[in-house]
């Protein structure tokens, strides 16, 4: 069910009505819009008492949401979703395009800062690194844990770049928001159920990257798990799907992104380092992204791939993470997007 407010609705009128919905033993989802407030209602098994709701000041109408994802659906929210980070002008969503960068793997503190010192002059205002690392092998590198979050931290404070990592587990999703600016929840764990509603219990902003094997409808009911929870604020993530393919390490299904677009208000973002799994494929399918409406992209970047612990062959060098940014601004004007280059990139070209 959906409460849609009139677009003169007072505060007090909307939390009223909140309250309302709460008194009857379920759980009101306020989501304010330019034009209007729409209260999403969760936790009812049938149809709630339209009449009732209907004849509380304020109330415009009441509506029936058909979908499984209710809260991510563009049923409920019209408007696009924009997540925004206090003291920084970095956002993820609108006419803004985010671009996050940074090693598969924080592998030493000399080796993420002078990737991100390199992504930062060349404008981006996102930073990613691995602090956890869930790998196939369990002799691979599994990442620095805490010594990485503190690193990160250190690069938010030097550069102003937000930071961008995984959590494993309940743990780490704790240590995560604790040190991050956005929790990221990777494929594999894009249907651990118990994970996505204790982020959604957190309020920080989650990045979910699409399972290996998800349907368009799976991957939202995993932004839907998230959202019931009281956190709004989530990232869709296409990273590739598994087919026949052999050409590439996954599918990159970039037809994801104009689906997703009408279906949720949600961003999303794209990850062709690992949707192709290739160097060479990394900056033709960034730019496509683009051109195909993502509102961002991410990429891995790496000083010296060829020694990297961790997704080496499809690390991008920064010269080629410079010039795919240089691409993607001259692309962003023709989608009606606009790519914001950071301070440290004016500086850098001056």
């Amino acid at each position: 069910m959906l409460v849609v407010m009139k677009a003169q609705a007072t505060p007090e009128e909307i939390r009223a009505v909140c309250a309302h919905i709460e008194q009857l033993g379920y759980r009101a989802h306020p989501l304010p819009g330019a034009q209007r407030t729409a209260i999403g209602i969760t936790g009812n098994k049938g149809e709630a008492d339209r009449g009732n709701l209907e004849s509380l000041p304020g109330v415009a109408e009441v509506i029936r949401v058909s979908k499984a994802y209710k809260l991510a659906s563009r049923d409920v929210k019209e408007e696009d979703t924009v997540i925004r980070f206090a003291g920084s002008s970095a956002a993820i969503g609108g006419q803004d395009l985010a671009v996050i960068a940074g090693p598969c793997s924080i592998e030493s503190r000399e080796q993420a800062f002078a990737i991100a010192e390199h992504v930062a002059a060349a404008g981006a205002r996102f930073f990613r690194g691995g602090a956890y690392k869930p790998r196939t092998s369990p002799y691979a590198f599994q990442g620095l844990g805490l010594e990485a979050l503190r690193i990160m931290a250190e690069i938010r404070q030097t550069f102003g770049l937000r930071i961008v990592t995984e959590a494993l587990d309940a743990e780490t999703l704790d240590l995560v928001a604790e040190w991050a600016d956005v929790i990221q929840i990777g494929a594999r764990n894009m249907q651990n159920f118990s994970l996505l509603k204790r982020a959604g219990r957190l309020r920080k902003p989650v990045l979910i990257k699409r399972g290996m094997s998800a349907t368009l409808e799976e991957f939202l009911m995993a932004a839907e798990y998230v959202m019931s929870e009281g956190n709004y604020e989530v990232i869709l993530c296409e990273r590739g799907v598994r087919t026949f393919s052999d050409h590439a390490r996954n599918t990159l299904d970039l037809s994801i992104i104009p689906a997703l677009q009408r279906a949720s208000h949600l961003p999303i973002l794209v990850d062709p380092s690992h949707g192709t799994g290739r160097r060479d494929s990394v900056l033709p399918m960034a730019r496509a992204a683009v051109a195909a409406g993502a509102d961002g992209v991410m990429v891995e970047v790496h000083n010296h791939p060829e020694n990297a612990l961790s997704d080496g062959p499809q690390s991008i060098y920064p010269d080629q993470f410079a010039g795919m940014m240089d691409e993607i601004e001259r692309i962003a004007p023709v989608v009606g997007r606009h790519l914001p280059r950071g301070v440290h990139a004016a500086a850098a070209a001056q």
